[in-house]
């Protein structure tokens, strides 16, 4: 069973989203997701200024078995992004939610009004495979 932590939303598409206390939206990938895809190694993560619409292709993370599209879980614009991810790809598979996260947004609405999933709907997702 993977970690799904109850203080962020999740697309069915595998990204997390988490809002700051500052406004803006953490993301990343979820644990099921660097589970399946296994060992990374390497991320891409977008320019920082990148316009992005729910669900477009942002980043890419690329692990020994395949390279997957990380998609935008909500509208907006990329504040920030981790830039220990370029050395450290492996931070994905061993934090997923805190030292793995990929970007931060500057949300174009309010999160409560994406269609994100709660934690307890993803994990049935995640289960179901």
């Amino acid at each position: 069973m993977s970690n799904v932590p109850t203080d962020r939303k999740y697309a069915r598409s595998h990204e997390w989203a988490r809002e700051e206390a500052d406004g803006t939206v953490q993301v990343g990938i979820s644990d099921h997701a660097q589970q399946a895809l296994g060992d990374l190694v390497f991320v891409e993560v977008p320019e920082v200024g990148r316009q992005l619409q729910q669900g477009d292709a942002c980043a890419v993370v690329e692990s020994v078995k395949a390279a997957s599209d990380v998609y935008a879980p909500v509208a907006g614009t990329v504040v920030a992004v981790n830039e220990a991810l370029s050395q450290s790809p492996e931070l994905v598979n061993q934090d997923p939610y805190k030292a793995g996260w990929i970007m931060r947004l500057k949300p174009s609405a309010p999160l409560a009004g994406a269609d994100l999933l709660e934690a307890a709907d993803y994990a049935t997702l995640a289960e179901a495979g």
